[in-house]
């Protein structure tokens, strides 16, 4: 009986222990930015408004986690109404034909403190690329409502032409490397 109590104890923590845990990203208080040189002088800052995601963790702790993110392309704002139509247009992203941007991580490896370095597919149009950024996370809390939330931070470049954005491919007006910054704070579902 003991044996069976004890093989039973080890099964329930194994379990436990591989519990997987999923959070899905708040809306409201992450945001997904970019700003890219303009005319070699000068940046145009703009954002996303519309974008989900998750990452799926062993517990609390984001080494070995899984990621997947998505944005909607057509919720592109610049502030200029004019900018952003073009922007859709085919000249870039071709909103109509491609209308989400996705990520895939693939894996996450923990450096110092709290950076980590994540790799995955970053697909946008109709080309996937590896790419591996920087992660700095920011820890998990509990929310007002009292629910836990899991919060990391991300800037990292992106050549535009490497995704068929190719519009003003010598990079003069509208530069090649976009700056890219991501807040994301999830909550745990």
């Amino acid at each position: 009986m003991k044996k069976v109590f004890l093989t039973f104890v080890f099964a329930l923590l194994s379990v436990v222990g591989f519990a997987q845990t999923v959070w899905q990203v708040d809306p409201m208080h992450s945001s997904v930015n970019f700003n890219i040189k303009h005319m070699g002088i000068s940046f145009v800052q703009g954002r996303f408004d519309k974008f989900d995601g998750k990452v799926t963790t062993q517990g609390n702790s984001i080494d070995g986690a899984s990621m997947s993110f998505m944005v909607d392309v057509n919720s592109i704002n610049t502030n200029v109404e004019m900018r952003d139509k073009h922007l859709k247009s085919a000249d870039f992203f071709d909103a109509e034909k491609y209308p989400q941007m996705t990520f895939e991580s693939t894996s996450i490896t923990k450096g110092k403190n709290n950076s980590y370095v994540l790799k995955g597919k970053l697909k946008i149009k109709d080309v996937v690329k590896e790419v591996s950024v920087p992660v700095t996370f920011g820890g998990i809390t509990k929310n007002q409502q009292g629910k836990e939330v899991l919060g990391f931070q991300t800037a990292f470049k992106v050549n535009r032409l490497d995704y068929n954005i190719k519009y003003d491919p010598t990079g003069a007006g509208v530069a090649k490397d976009v700056d890219v910054n991501l807040y994301f704070e999830l909550i745990r579902q």
